[in-house]
């Protein structure tokens, strides 16, 4: 038997209309936001549907709605409509995440458009290309998934930008935003938070044409090569270096250079960039943790890191295999780092492996 969602609408919008915006990314013909017809859906153009909205007006703010409730059914997607509309400013991006039960705010892209409207429509880091008229007011219903969970809330957020954002921060770069749409399962209630794990992360040495797998992005658990620099530098919290004197090392993004002043290819943003002047880089803060390996392996809920202290240490140098490494990231999530291996040295295939355990 399905899940109902026990929700109404907050904003008050009852939809008679939804427009969708127009001109694509590039030249060729179409709308890359064009919603593909689903028979199985229900039509939002029907009057009696009552669809979550989001509106933001630069120019007058009195009927703004930063937030609204959905309904629907778990398993399938309900929608939600946004309405941004700037004056003096320029909407270049729209960035939108997801947050599932409490787990943590993750980026959002599954827009249930076809593989070649994607293409046109994305940029490298996930966010929406917002071009020609759309950069001014933007008007859009999106079909937002409801998965599958017995009790909890699922959160989207939308805001849109005047350059590259922060998945982390909406305000860098905010144009619009920020608004949320909450869709409620079950009782509405989030179960304990627990932390995010994942295991056997290799970094590598850094090469100087920026080919290396150096960086990693607690984000989304990825590891980075540095010539991907332009899209990702955002992404990227702390990354990999070995010296004779400091042996295996982490630095945070923000103080890289000055741990292993070594000049790499793609690492600092290069005048053709985008902005490049504020380009801005994430900071993280390490120390060495009583807790043993053993304890690291027990630790499950984000509460048990709580206590965790923000050092001034943006390095942590001579690590050894089994070290527990606490951390707070660039935007106040705590979090445990243990040493698993290390193959010594500064060429290509040397490296560090890892585990970590972070908070949502």
């Amino acid at each position: 038997m399905k899940k109902e969602l026990r929700l109404k609408i907050t904003s008050g919008f009852i939809i008679l209309a939804l427009a969708l915006f127009a001109t694509g990314c590039s030249s060729d013909e179409g709308n890359v936001f064009e919603t593909p017809d689903d028979p199985d859906k229900e039509n939002p153009d029907d009057p009696e549907v009552e669809v979550a909205t989001l509106v933001f007006n630069e120019g007058d703010s009195s009927n703004d709605v930063l937030v609204a409730d959905a309904s629907g059914e778990v398993g399938t997607a309900v929608p939600g409509r946004v309405i941004f509309t700037s004056t003096a400013t320029t909407q270049r991006r729209m960035y939108i995440t997801q947050n599932i039960s409490g787990g943590g705010d993750m980026p959002f892209n599954n827009f249930n458009l076809g593989d070649t409207e994607l293409k046109k429509a994305l940029k490298a880091d996930g966010s929406i290309d917002l071009d020609g008229a759309t950069k001014k007011e933007i008007d859009f219903t999106f079909n937002l998934p409801v998965p599958d969970i017995d009790n909890g809330e699922i959160v989207y957020t939308f805001w849109t930008t005047t350059g590259k954002g922060d998945y982390r921060d909406a305000a860098k770069r905010l144009a619009l935003g920020v608004g949320t749409i909450t869709v409620k399962v079950g009782n509405g209630t989030n179960p304990a938070a627990e932390l995010r794990s994942f295991t056997d992360v290799q970094l590598f040495a850094p090469l100087q044409d920026g080919s290396s797998e150096t960086f990693f992005s607690l984000l989304n658990e990825t590891v980075y090569n540095i010539n991907e620099g332009p899209e990702f530098r955002a992404f990227w919290d702390f990354g990999y270096y070995w010296t004779n004197g400091d042996k295996a090392s982490f630095s945070s993004t923000a103080n890289y250079k000055t741990a292993f002043d070594f000049e790499v290819e793609g690492f600092e943003p290069s005048a053709e960039e985008d902005d490049a002047a504020n380009e801005t880089l994430n900071e993280a803060f390490f120390e060495l943790s009583i807790k043993t390996a053993a304890q690291f392996d027990s630790t499950l809920l984000s509460g048990e890191l709580d206590a965790i202290v923000k050092s001034e240490n943006q390095s942590f140098t001579n690590m050894a295999v089994g070290d527990v490494i606490e951390f707070v990231d660039n935007y106040g999530k705590k979090g445990l780092i243990k040493i698993t291996e290390i193959k010594a040295g500064f060429n290509a295939t040397d490296f560090i492996q890892f585990d970590v355990k972070i908070q949502p």
